[in-house]
């Protein structure tokens, strides 16, 4: 009994730390404050749910059943981290360019909130794989808890938010806009990068 709570632990702990690196909840936060910069404390509090719940509900599905929906229409996670890539560039060029996210415009605040906030930036190719692994590695508790414990931590750093639009102002706000434009671009090629490498391997 006592080898197989050291187990269950175990699997967890794993599951739960790999799981978060790739989610990278404070990572988030500057993509958060790009994406939201123009948006009312109740918008933002609303994009924040809608983006936890969307990516807790993605996460769940395809780690009981990810694998049958890829090959149901003949994709590889490789593939998958090609397209999330790509989307995840076309928000960059947007907020380098425009300096916000047009597309969550009045009316569509919650549509920001599933994309790209949910997909692909916090349930991503990356975070896909994870649990897709963990849940035939560990099975379904273990995922299920890692999941839990993960976009519960995600859901804190986002909620707070607010107190670092307070510390950075307006005028911080536009320049860490541009600023990590350019680094969701990098993360968005190397999504790129990574899937070619597999799929051309």
């Amino acid at each position: 009994m006592d080898h197989v709570s050291s187990t269950f632990l175990t699997d967890l702990i794993r599951s739960t730390i790999a799981l978060f690196v790739v989610i990278d909840p404070v990572g988030s936060v500057p993509v958060f404050i790009a994406l939201t910069q123009k948006m009312e404390r109740a918008e933002r509090a609303s994009v924040t749910k809608t983006a936890i719940i969307t990516a807790a509900g993605l996460l769940f599905v395809f780690a009981v059943a990810g694998t049958q929906i890829l090959s149901i229409f003949s994709i590889t996670i490789s593939s998958f981290m090609v397209a999330g890539g790509i989307l995840l560039f076309i928000v960059s060029i947007e907020l380098l360019t425009h300096g916000e996210w047009r597309f969550a415009g009045a009316g569509t605040q919650g549509e920001s909130g599933v994309v790209p906030l949910a997909f692909p930036l916090l349930a991503g190719p990356g975070a896909i794989t994870a649990v897709i692994i963990s849940f035939q590695t560990a099975g379904l508790i273990v995922t299920a808890l890692s999941i839990l414990i993960v976009i519960g931590i995600t859901y804190v750093v986002l909620r707070y938010i607010n107190r670092i639009y307070r510390v950075i102002g307006r005028r911080g706000s536009i320049i860490v806009t541009r600023v990590f434009a350019v680094l969701i671009a990098a993360i968005a090629v190397q999504f790129i990068v990574d899937g070619a490498r597999t799929l051309f391997s």
